[in-house]
């Protein structure tokens, strides 16, 4: 999910992360620090470590930051510099594209 985006529930609104770019670890100890305490999650989902895409990823990502050095640094660049013409697919406001749309138009 981007840091700002519009919303596809509600018209006119707009969608804004602003903690984004803050690490999970400074953002925890900002709250231990401040007395501020998040409401604990409702959902048993979230709630739940084992079995959870987000913990299993968060752990992915800890283990390559073993082997490689900014792994999180390299993570967000990747997302940043896509360069169109040489990924194969993707979608845009709900429709799909190929790279060989671009061929289509040249007939």
């Amino acid at each position: 999910m981007l840091p700002k985006l519009n919303s596809t529930n509600f018209d006119g609104i707009q969608i804004i992360r602003p903690l984004y770019y803050i690490r999970e670890e400074s953002i925890i100890k900002f709250i231990q620090n401040s007395g501020i305490w998040p409401l604990n999650c409702a959902c048993m989902v979230a709630a739940k470590k084992t079995g959870n895409k987000r913990y299993e990823i968060k752990d992915l990502i800890k283990s390559l930051g073993d082997n490689f050095q900014e792994v999180e640094k390299s993570i967000f660049r990747a997302a940043q510099n896509v360069y169109l013409d040489s990924v194969l697919g993707w979608e845009q406001d709900g429709k799909r594209h190929s790279f060989l749309d671009k061929f289509e138009d040249e007939e």
